[in-house]
């Protein structure tokens, strides 16, 4: 794919989504570093369902941190690995007190020690609460970016490397939102929407899927 295809590409997308941002709700970085860690193997939608419950009780470190991991549980045993993850939230918490004031770390070697925490979960960080041109590379991102030939990579560390390098400067800030709601709702694992894709006639996706027939 060649660099004016994928300026296209980004602009039909801008064009459609000028202000995306991510699904998981939160106001403050600590919301969101905490929704982030429960998404894992999960969905937002589970995500949000239990921090509607929990937020309202404790939403600081020192309030999480005081419940402790059966008081958390409670709270979040709705979602997948929710023993693992209250062990992760609870431990992340622990470090943000004793190592950040309470304040969730702006650098990535600094949020990647915290438990529950990879490459992925800090770049959404650095992305979305601080403002950081960072790419972060889940199963949507890493599906639409090797189907439409935006960014092809046997790997998620090589597309991610390939999306920074290859995005235009001007949507690199906003093109993990734009990539993942594709892969979501458009270009879906199974049967992607291809007659309902904004970009399909610059994807270079070879087996494009028809309208389905009325009634199907």
């Amino acid at each position: 794919m060649n660099a004016e295809k994928r300026h296209a590409i980004f602009s039909r997308f801008l064009a459609a989504n000028p202000h995306p941002t991510t699904e998981l709700e939160y106001t403050t970085p600590f919301e969101l570093l905490i929704a982030v860690i429960l998404s894992a193997q999960a969905t937002d939608v589970s995500v949000n369902k239990a921090m509607r419950k929990l937020f309202p009780v404790a939403n600081t470190p020192a309030q999480i941190f005081a419940l402790g991991e059966e008081g958390l549980i409670p709270y979040i045993q709705t979602i997948g690995l929710y023993r693992t993850k209250a062990r992760n939230v609870i431990a992340t918490c622990r470090i943000l007190l004793a190592e950040h004031q309470g304040e969730v770390p702006r650098s990535r070697e600094q949020l990647e020690a915290l438990p529950g925490v990879g490459r992925k979960t800090a770049n959404v960080i650095l992305n979305t609460a601080f403002g950081q041109v960072a790419i972060a590379v889940d199963t949507h991102i890493f599906r639409v970016s090797n189907r439409t030939g935006i960014a092809p990579g046997k790997n998620v560390e090589e597309v991610e490397r390939k999306l920074i390098r290859l995005v235009p400067p001007e949507f690199r800030m906003d093109a993990h939102h734009w990539l993942i709601l594709h892969g979501r709702y458009t270009c879906t694992a199974r049967n992607p929407q291809c007659w309902n894709c904004i970009i399909a006639d610059l994807c270079d996706y070879p087996d494009k899927t028809p309208l389905p027939a009325k009634g199907v």
